[in-house]
């Protein structure tokens, strides 16, 4: 059997050990993204409706975790939207459409919560398929009219990006602490830490800006 769930407090651990497999060497030597995960689900901004899991055959091999984040007007108004992360996928079954099961199953329950949108940092290459699209093309921007090349945007209500400068916010929740993470790992059977070209391609796309 397969299908996309909502985790549960006995998915914890193997929803860890998930992103820390998934994301070991990819964007540092080593990753936080299981750290990540675990302190997230006791964050006030954590979303626990969308947190969904891809169960086949009994292993968990997919996860989705969102938070609130908020977009803010010229004006100070400010309107609630979602931020996404981390998603992953076990190694061994990436490129199956896993991910892409769970983008949407979770886009149609945060559309039917009444979220207006999705902001999230991530590559272009993995999400305009999913209907996400440039900060720029929308007039989302960071404080400091900073538009990040990796700051991607999807509209759940359509209309809602209607060209009025907006400045994303995400969520306190993904402010996170290196020894923290690093202590949270040593709980975990060892694993190499090691430079993959992805890693600069990782480094290069977050540091870039839309002109």
């Amino acid at each position: 059997m397969s299908g996309i769930r909502r985790e549960t407090a006995a998915d914890y651990r193997a929803v860890e050990e998930l992103h820390r497999n998934a994301f070991w060497n990819v964007h540092v030597p080593g990753c936080c993204e299981h750290y990540l995960a675990h302190v997230l689900r006791k964050h006030p901004d954590f979303i626990p409706e969308l947190d969904l899991v891809y169960e086949l055959d009994g292993e968990i091999v997919g996860n989705v975790m969102y938070t609130k984040s908020e977009l803010l007007e010229e004006s100070g108004n400010s309107t609630g939207i979602l931020t996404f992360g981390p998603i992953g996928v076990a190694p061994e079954y990436q490129r199956r459409g896993i991910g892409k099961a769970l983008l949407e199953a979770s886009f149609d329950i945060a559309a039917g919560l009444g979220y207006p949108a999705i902001a999230i940092f991530g590559d272009p290459d993995n999400y305009v398929a999913r209907g996400f699209r440039s900060c720029k093309r929308y007039n989302v921007c960071l404080e400091g009219d900073i538009f990040p090349a990796a700051l991607l945007v999807k509209e759940l209500k359509p209309g809602f990006f209607d060209g009025r400068k907006l400045v994303f916010r995400e969520s306190p929740a993904y402010e996170i602490q290196e020894r923290d993470a690093e202590a949270f790992d040593a709980g975990f059977p060892p694993k190499e830490k090691a430079f993959r070209p992805s890693q600069e391609t990782f480094f290069i796309l977050s540091h870039s800006t839309i002109g």
